[in-house]
């Protein structure tokens, strides 16, 4: 697995350095640039219609130079260096911390964004130490998709708590089909799967080796002990578990809205949403907020730094967060958008209700978020083939604490 993250040390020499020295290219007057990951076809076409009706709206071109969201940090860093950042970056909101960190980031608060509206799990997804760096346009979380014919052919209901869901999965694993599919790979998207089940739990981030870490971790050994899991789980993105679920190789399927389009496609599959069972009836679902958030970089050039922040401001308000949130998929940001986009697509209803509980990644850790994303990566590898979840916890807080 490639390390994702950059290092702080030199992420803030990097961007320190182009921050004091200013900005060092000439730009024209009227042309903004927008960095982002939209390098699907789909979405790189969503938000060129965005940006044009943003551009038209203010006034000046807005072009967007699109990159994979695994360079986007990297790509951020060495234009910094060169003094020729884009006027907008569109981070992972589990990356912009340690751009923030380093001082490259322009409060957008300054810059005349408001986060009325906004709820407060989804305001603190675009924060970094209480201040507001990123507006989200959409963000996502995950939930439970089910085969509503194999389902109801087997006589069950959807799982509600982790008992249900284990004795489900149990009931549904017969003749080469899995009864659940998820993703515990040594990348982001298996720590992405696990923080529900640590969450809902009452596990914490920064007590790794803590008792209800290490129960949720122990679960998912249960899953795999009982056959209900493949064991080529260790090794599956969260497309890999979605090839799995429309092929009829998994009844159930831990995943996102990113993969709606995909299974629509499909019209024999009749699939339904949940939310993530929870350990005891009655306890919040809670998982991880994902998504991207739109940051002004720091220039040096105040003036035009003001005018990105109204191209922000137009693409993530209320209109543009409801048009992009029904192309994608994912819910918008902005709680009366979310309200009108609950109407327009009630299937996915208990998706936002998911969202309305789910947290950052990084409220807590900020910066740090990424020691622990790669030892919970270390752990799952570990404990699903064979060693103790306690014993891979263990190491993983070792991990986690020394940044090795």
């Amino acid at each position: 697995m490639s390390k994702r993250f950059t290092s702080l040390a030199t992420a803030s020499v990097l961007v320190a350095g182009a921050a004091l020295a200013g900005c060092g290219q000439q730009r024209d007057a009227d042309v903004y640039t927008v960095m982002n990951s939209s390098t699907d076809e789909s979405y790189h076409r969503w938000d060129a219609e965005a940006m044009a009706r943003c551009g038209e709206r203010l006034g000046v071109t807005i072009e967007q130079q699109s990159v994979p969201a695994a360079q986007v940090m990297t790509k951020a860093l060495r234009m910094a260096s060169s003094k020729s950042l884009p006027d907008i970056v569109q981070f992972d909101a589990s990356e912009m911390p340690t751009f923030a960190e380093a001082g490259g980031l322009v409060d957008l608060g300054t810059l005349g964004l408001s986060t009325d509206g906004i709820p407060e799990g989804i305001v603190e997804f675009g924060s970094y130490k209480g201040t507001y760096y990123g507006a989200a346009r959409s963000v996502n979380t995950l939930a439970l998709f089910y085969n509503k014919d194999v389902l109801d052919e087997a006589g069950v209901r959807v799982p509600t708590t982790w008992a249900q869901l284990r004795e489900t999965a149990k009931q549904l694993t017969r003749d080469g089909r899995y009864g659940l599919a998820l993703s515990a790979g040594g990348a982001e998207d298996g720590v992405f799967q696990f923080l529900p089940f640590m969450w809902s739990n009452g596990g914490d981030e920064s007590d790794l080796d803590g008792p209800k870490v290490v129960e949720a971790l122990d679960y998912w050994k249960g899953l795999l002990t009982d056959g209900s899991l493949s064991k080529s789980t260790v090794n599956w993105t969260q497309a890999d578990v979605n090839d799995q679920f429309m092929a009829g190789n998994a009844a159930m399927m831990v995943n996102g809205p990113w993969q709606v389009e995909t299974l629509n496609g499909d019209e024999s599959l009749h699939w339904g949403l949940a939310p993530i069972p929870v350990p005891r009836a009655g306890d919040d679902s809670v998982g991880p907020l994902g998504g991207a958030v739109l940051t002004v970089p720091n220039t040096g050039d105040e003036e035009r730094e003001r005018t990105a922040g109204r191209i922000v401001a137009c693409l993530s308000s209320e209109k543009e967060q409801l048009t992009y949130a029904l192309n994608s998929w994912m819910v918008p940001a902005n709680a009366r958008a979310a309200a009108a986009w609950r109407e327009r697509v009630p299937e996915l209803d208990s998706l936002a209700d998911q969202v309305a509980v789910a947290r950052s990644r990084t409220a807590q850790l900020g910066a740090g978020w990424s020691s622990v994303s790669l030892a919970l990566q270390s752990a799952f590898q570990s404990a699903l083939t064979g060693q103790s979840g306690e014993s891979a916890l263990k190491r993983a807080q070792q991990r986690a604490t020394s940044g090795n």
